[in-house]
């Protein structure tokens, strides 16, 4: 079955590469002889930014600053932390293996380092996502991720919200939870490249934030294979361009 697209999904394929720059080489073809210049521009730039963002070294253009903006977690950082907080990435809706869903890899990235993160502070853990489809038979992110970290990672889940659908939503939601438990300073669990976007939501929520970020992507030495394309460096640039436009329009909206 088919299922439809929502208007946020839509915007996100149009916005993002490598859809954007298919938009942009098509509009140079169809334009190419009324205004030959304009469209030899258009298709010539779009076909050399989806070269260039194919690749480590072009992805690291978008992705390096972006992580600048964060730092690993200092040795004994988490001592200022009350409670982990963990954010939901993606789902895998059909896991046989695990007769149903499951989180994608992004999440399991995440898990594993609030897992590792509990286990040396012993802090109490809250998983925080929603996006659930009823319909479907999908349950909240949040509830993938507790079963995942009690049964996979022997980790306790202390809280569990399950209602959000954005980063806002996760802040939001988050701090009603904590809050009521006296927690005020949280060590935050995310991806690099989400974490600047994610610390400033839950600090306007009102929570004091320890940034501990994770997937590093633009880190390594860059070697002769960064510079060919792969699907995995495009797949860098889309998040890269996607956390850019977040901040761009958290900016705005203040």
């Amino acid at each position: 079955m088919l299922v439809p697209f929502t208007i946020s999904q839509f915007a996100h394929v149009v916005l993002l590469p490598p859809m954007s720059l298919f938009l942009a080489m098509l509009a140079g073809w169809l334009l190419r002889r009324r205004w030959p210049r304009t469209g030899r521009a258009l298709w010539g730039g779009g076909l050399a930014a989806l070269v260039v963002l194919s690749t480590d070294a072009g992805a690291r253009l978008l992705v390096r600053p972006l992580e600048n903006l964060t730092a690993p977690l200092a040795a004994g950082a988490e001592k200022q932390a009350q409670a982990v907080v963990v954010l939901a990435a993606g789902n895998m809706e059909h896991a046989p293996e695990y007769g149903g869903n499951s989180p994608d890899s992004i999440a399991l990235a995440r898990l594993r380092y609030g897992a590792h993160l509990q286990h040396s502070s012993g802090l109490p853990l809250l998983v925080t996502g929603g996006n659930a489809i009823p319909e479907r038979g999908v349950p909240p992110k949040a509830e993938a991720m507790a079963r995942a970290l009690r049964e996979d990672f022997r980790t306790p889940v202390q809280w569990v919200e399950s209602a959000s659908a954005t980063t806002a939503e996760n802040a939001e939601l988050s701090a009603r939870l904590l809050k009521p438990a006296g927690v005020r300073t949280v060590l935050l669990v995310t991806d690099a490249m989400h974490m600047p976007r994610a610390r400033r939501v839950f600090e306007r929520a009102g929570l004091q934030v320890v940034a501990a970020p994770t997937v590093f992507r633009a880190w390594g030495p860059l070697s002769a294979s960064s510079f060919l394309p792969s699907a995995d460096a495009l797949a860098s640039s889309y998040y890269a361009v996607y956390e850019w436009i977040g901040l761009a329009w958290y900016r705005i909206k203040e």
